[in-house]
C-alpha cells in the first residue's frame, strides 16, 4: 500500500473516468484512486469495478446510494483514508478540469516543502482558467476575493477543489464539524486549516473547463457559499482552534 490516496467524487462521468484511472496510475509517483460514486444511472461504477481486476489493490469504490453532496463525499472518503492511515490525501475532479500531471507538484509542496494543505490554485499567479465564459471567470474570482475579505484568510484560491492534505491536517480540524456541504465545503476546509495554524502553499496551475459530461454548478451553490462564509466567520468567534 502506497502513502498516497487520491479522492475522485463521481456522479454521470463515463466519458471521463476509464482516462482519469489510466491517467493517474500513469504518474511517476505511486498513488491510490478511491472514486465516490453517488449511483451515477450512466454506467461509471461498472467501468470502475472492471478496472479494478487491472488496479487490483490500488483502485477502490465506494458506492452511495444518490447524490448527497460533494462535501459528503469527500468527508466519507478522508474518514476512509483515515482508517486506513494514508499520509498524504488528495482531492481532484474527474473532469479533467485538474491536469492529474499536477498531483506530482502538490504531493511535493507537502512531502518535500513542508506544506501541510496543498492548493492547486488558479489565481496565485494571475487568472489561469481556460475555456470558461468570462462571466464565470470574474464571478469565481470575486468570490474568492470576497472569502478573503470575510475571513482574512491568506489564501488567493479560496474555492479551489485539487488538493492535498497530509493526515495530520485531517485529524486535527475534526472533519465531522465541517457543515458546509457544496462548493462552499471547499472554503471551510481551508478555512478552517488555516484557523488551526498550518502551512498552506499555494502551487499554481492551469484549470480548463471540461471537454466531456456536464457541470454540476448551480446558483444554490454560490448562495451556499456566499451566505454561509459568513455564518462559518461567526462562528469561528466561538471555537478553540488549539491543536
Amino acid at each position: 500500500m502506497t502513502e498516497n490516496l487520491v479522492i475522485i467524487p463521481t456522479y454521470n462521468e463515463k466519458d471521463n473516468i476509464e482516462a482519469m484511472i489510466h491517467k493517474v496510475f500513469s504518474l511517476p509517483v505511486d498513488f491510490e484512486l478511491l472514486i465516490i460514486d453517488d449511483n451515477s444511472p450512466d454506467g461509471t461504477r461498472e467501468i470502475v469495478k472492471r478496472l479494478q481486476a487491472t488496479y487490483t489493490g490500488k483502485l477502490h469504490l465506494m458506492e452511495r446510494a444518490g447524490k448527497l453532496g460533494l462535501g459528503t463525499a469527500y468527508i466519507a472518503g478522508f474518514k476512509w483514508a483515515l482508517e486506513r492511515h494514508y499520509n498524504y490525501i488528495f482531492e481532484m475532479d474527474c473532469d479533467f478540469s485538474h491536469n492529474p500531471d499536477d498531483l506530482v507538484h502538490l504531493y511535493n509542496a507537502c512531502a518535500k516543502d513542508g506544506g501541510d494543505l496543498a492548493i492547486g490554485s488558479r489565481y496565485i499567479t494571475g487568472v489561469n482558467v481556460v475555456n470558461w465564459p468570462i462571466g464565470r471567470v470574474i464571478m469565481s474570482y470575486y468570490a474568492s476575493a470576497y472569502v478573503r475579505i470575510v475571513t482574512g484568510m491568506p489564501v488567493r484560491d479560496t474555492t479551489a477543489g485539487f488538493k492535498c492534505y497530509t493526515r495530520k491536517v485531517l485529524e486535527t480540524i475534526n472533519i465531522n464539524a465541517i457543515k458546509l456541504k457544496g462548493y462552499a465545503f471547499q472554503i471551510e476546509m481551508k478555512f478552517t486549516t488555516w484557523k488551526f495554524g498550518f502551512k498552506i502553499i499555494e502551487v499554481p496551475i492551469i484549470f480548463t473547463e471540461r471537454k466531456l459530461g456536464s457541470s454540476k454548478m448551480s446558483g444554490g451553490i454560490f448562495n451556499e457559499a456566499v451566505w454561509g462564509v459568513i455564518k462559518m466567520k461567526v462562528k469561528s468567534w466561538f471555537r478553540n482552534y488549539k491543536r
